[in-house]
């Protein structure tokens, strides 16, 4: 088992999301010691305060999930120029009720891509300003606000040639954020 496991949420429902695939291609840039898992969030009831109490299985699931990783990856699409609702939701979810974060402290990295050509700059944003509130260590730079296009995927799913050194090179400063606040 890899050292530093990595939580990975993907803003995504749809089968065939690009932000899946990304998450898909660029963890396979990480070193040996970094293991992801793409974390369900699709089947989290919408959050309602009234059930902090007694929490649905899958958010139990959903909480012990990201406080037995060592950091996170969000991955999210642009939706009306902000992140997903689902993505919104399990932030909800996880950071409730107070005093019961499951977020606070960890390291994390983001990353979007879109057709559009502002490449989930304002979905990312928006996420690290909720990520702020929720005490989300959140890596500044550099910042991929990553626009599908031909070649960026290859036939494998792998990164593309033309986009590999930009995301290698994201990918080193996420690991190397991860292993100085990783606790």
């Amino acid at each position: 088992m890899a050292p530093y496991q990595i939580a990975v949420v993907v803003g995504s429902l749809r089968h065939d999301s690009y932000n899946r695939k990304l998450a898909n291609a660029v963890v396979k840039l990480a070193p040996a010691d970094f293991s992801f898992k793409q974390i369900q969030i699709g089947d989290l009831p919408l959050y309602n305060q009234d059930d902090d109490a007694n929490q649905a299985e899958s958010v139990k699931r959903l909480k012990n999930e990201i406080t037995s990783a060592h950091g996170l990856l969000f991955v999210t699409p642009e939706y009306n120029r902000s992140i997903p609702g689902v993505l919104k939701n399990a932030i909800d979810h996880a950071s409730r009720p107070n005093g019961q974060n499951a977020w606070a402290g960890k390291p994390a990295g983001v990353l979007g891509a879109t057709p559009g050509t502002s490449g989930t700059a304002m979905a990312q944003q928006h996420l690290r300003n909720v990520l702020v509130a929720v005490d989300v260590l959140t890596l500044a730079q550099p910042e991929a606000f990553t626009q599908i296009k031909e070649g960026l995927f290859d036939e494998q799913g792998n990164i593309g040639p033309g986009s590999k050194k930009f995301f290698q090179n994201w990918m080193d400063r996420y690991v190397a954020w991860v292993k100085k606040h990783a606790g």
